[in-house]
């Protein structure tokens, strides 16, 4: 298994992938609905996935002597890397709005999302959706990729619009406090993405596993 991520960073990712983690800065951006950095994240993915294709990548993995579900497991491994990487650079900036940044001005009359707890749970549901939705789709044939990555863009944009909005819904004003205001419930979002995160992470990939042994290469 270990072998197999070593071969998605180093022969199948395209650089993009790794480029495209920066967008988690984009939490810095305030008039802006940060919540789009991680799908701009999982924009990069997709460029691997593309990039793979137009190698043959999957039938290459396909006559390695693994098994094929291994060929998945290592699709799953290196985006769930690349998604920690921007979760994690995101939770920086995060930190760092809450505390140093609290005060700031530009934040404070911004009324979109602020970079909070409760954003980076959402932004974990969105990485989920990602790998239940494309990567999942993408191992139904191991080539075809236009159809669910279109409907992940469908159903991020909605996650995204309902985060956006949900701040304005009288008596959930907390979802978009400022600093550690209200950090329970921001915290309870967090967990409630990050454990949304590995069950659709998880099933997913079980399914798309027995999807890919079906598919006849």
């Amino acid at each position: 298994m270990r072998k197999m991520l070593k071969k998605e960073m180093t022969l199948s990712a395209s650089f993009l992938s790794y480029l495209f983690i920066a967008f988690a800065l984009l939490a810095f951006c305030p008039g802006y609905p940060i919540l789009l950095s991680a799908f701009f994240v999982c924009l990069g993915l997709f460029q691997s996935f593309q990039y793979a294709r137009e190698a043959n990548d999957i039938v290459y993995s396909s006559l390695l002597p693994v098994p094929k579900a291994d060929v998945v497991r290592g699709k799953y491994a290196f985006c769930v890397l690349i998604e920690l990487c921007a979760f994690i650079l995101s939770a920086i900036v995060t930190l760092l709005r809450m505390t140093a940044l609290s005060e700031a001005a530009a934040y404070r009359a911004n009324a979109l999302m602020n970079a909070n707890p409760a954003f980076l749970g959402f932004m974990m549901l969105i990485f989920g959706l990602f790998n239940a939705i494309f990567v999942r789709g993408f191992f139904r044939t191991g080539y075809y990729f236009a159809k669910p990555f279109v409907a992940f863009i469908i159903v991020s944009f909605v996650v995204v619009l309902i985060a956006e909005a949900l701040h304005h819904v009288p008596g959930l004003e907390a979802v978009n406090a400022f600093g550690f205001e209200h950090a329970g419930l921001q915290a309870a979002i967090l967990a409630a993405g990050a454990v949304v995160f590995v069950l659709l992470t998880l099933v997913s990939e079980k399914s798309a596993i027995r999807l890919f042994e079906k598919v006849d290469l």
